[in-house]
């Protein structure tokens, strides 16, 4: 996350941009349809500055390292998975967890499936312990 921080009238004018998702004094989430964008634009040879630039963004308010980290999280996102990589998979598109506490049925179902979570684990490594013991064997 960015340093500089928006005030009110910078906040007021980031959210009027048809790219931005939500903007508070210390973020700001852009659409899944800038990100793409993002790409293409980048690919035919732009600029990350020109990209933000011709988007409707004033870079003097985002500050260059905003542009510069968004710019590297979205092309290593879209090397390693493609353009699903870009899409905001967060429940709700908010990084919050949910704060409803849990019932004592959903704690006891979740403990239960990470206890057979762990059983299956241990099982497995089992069956790779045997099967390095019948390499060794094999290879005496």
């Amino acid at each position: 996350m960015s340093q500089k921080l928006f005030n009110k009238n910078e906040v007021k004018r980031l959210s009027t941009n048809s790219y931005v998702k939500t903007v508070s004094e210390k973020g700001i989430t852009y659409t899944d349809e800038f990100k793409r964008l993002f790409i293409a634009e980048y690919e035919t040879g732009m600029l990350p500055r020109q990209i933000f630039e011709v988007c409707g963004f004033d870079v003097e308010i985002l500050g260059m390292d905003r542009v510069h980290s968004a710019a590297k999280r979205w092309r290593s996102a879209y090397r390693r998975v493609g353009l699903v990589g870009l899409q905001d998979t967060r429940k709700g598109n908010s990084g919050r967890p949910s704060e409803s506490e849990l019932s004592l049925e959903e704690k006891y179902a979740r403990l239960e499936a990470q206890n057979n979570l762990l059983k299956a684990e241990n099982e497995l490594l089992k069956k790779l312990e045997m099967a390095e013991r019948r390499m060794r064997k094999k290879s005496k």
